[in-house]
């Protein structure tokens, strides 16, 4: 049981939640391990199939209090609202943004900035932890030149040239991956981004990480009252969650980017946890995969500072902090969105 802000996160296995007066009560296995005043939310977010009793999902609908279902791997469910919807308003908000290329720009904006800054970070983290084992003189000229443009983001004048900026900072950051594999070099070998399909294991890591990030992503913005489908920076495409796909800038780097290189430089996985299709195309095994989501979990349950919340946060829960922040710049509760910051 999480409090951030005017959110409950219920990231507790086994956990039920039910109404004692006033409180919303936590409990597993019928022992109850925490309460809260309901009044102090306005929405709660359940991670797990355990329930809700009907006691309190009538308490909710009647404050007005949203509450949202997701599984166990953060893949949205659904949502239980009262008469009235307040998020249609957010929702609405967010299409008249969508539509507004200077405000789609801003919000763009501080996402890439925020993309570049940590892959920037990532590559410090490198040399501050593995300075003798890689080539420093190239990363360094990697990370500055990014770093650079991290900030040049910010006076762009138009989607196009922030994409292209974004694209340059992505072609020097994969330019140098290839430095941060620090075992495993010549089964692991990186010489650049590829992918529909992946062909070669770093790859396919990268890009199964990616789409389950995304996943996250999309389930976050669900549990704010935001539409995944309507981007700022990617544009609108049948089926495409194009605003999860702006969010996960945000995390490529500092989690998935960094996941992998662990699950590589760790010996998680292996040569041997990958096979070949007849199109070149190369997949983790079924029991690599396995083992990829293991760890994934066990990521995503690892703490760290929040950096605008000055807060603990798990992993798994950063990408729901930030659609409520997104959410709370989108209907003016702040004057601006504050993206994450890896350090």
């Amino acid at each position: 049981m999480k409090k951030l802000q005017n959110t409950l996160y219920i990231t507790t296995p086994d956990a039920y939640l039910s109404l004692d007066g006033e409180n919303v009560v936590l409990s597993v296995n019928k022992e109850e391990r925490g309460r809260k005043p309901l009044h102090l939310f306005e929405s709660i977010v359940v991670f797990g199939y355990p329930g809700v009793s009907p006691a309190l999902m009538g308490k909710c609908a009647e404050y007005g209090i949203i509450i949202t279902f997701l599984t166990p791997s953060d893949k949205f469910l659904s949502r239980s609202v009262g008469k009235t919807y307040g998020n249609v308003l957010v929702r609405r908000a967010q299409y008249r943004i969508a539509d507004d290329p200077e405000r789609s720009l801003h919000i763009a904006a501080n996402m890439l900035s925020a993309k570049m800054t940590n892959s920037a970070a990532v590559l410090r983290r490198v040399l501050s932890d593995h300075r003798e084992r890689v080539d420093a003189a190239r990363i360094e000229n990697a990370a500055a030149n990014i770093k650079y443009n991290a900030v040049k983001a910010y006076s762009v004048e138009s989607a196009e040239s922030l994409r292209g900026l974004e694209g340059e900072c992505a072609n020097r950051y994969f330019s140098v991956f290839d430095e941060l594999i620090l075992t495993q070099k010549e089964e692991f070998r990186y010489s650049g981004r590829n992918r529909r399909p992946s062909l070669d294991p770093v790859n396919a890591m990268l890009s199964f990480g990616y789409a389950l990030m995304t996943s996250m992503c999309t389930s976050a913005l669900e549990s704010a009252g935001l539409d995944p489908y309507v981007g700022f920076f990617h544009t609108d495409r049948p089926g495409r969650c194009s605003l999860a796909l702006d969010l996960l800038e945000e995390f490529r780097a500092p989690f998935v980017d960094r996941f992998v290189l662990t699950m590589i430089n760790k010996k998680v996985v292996s040569e041997s946890s990958f096979c070949t299709k007849e199109n070149g195309a190369v997949l983790l095994t079924d029991t690599a995969r396995a083992e990829f989501l293991t760890q994934w979990q066990k990521k995503k349950s690892e703490e760290i500072l929040h950096p605008y919340l000055k807060e603990k946060v798990q992993w798994g829960m950063i990408p729901f902090v930030q659609a409520m922040l997104l959410a709370k710049y989108i209907r003016g509760d702040l004057d601006d969105y504050p993206p994450f910051i890896w350090k």
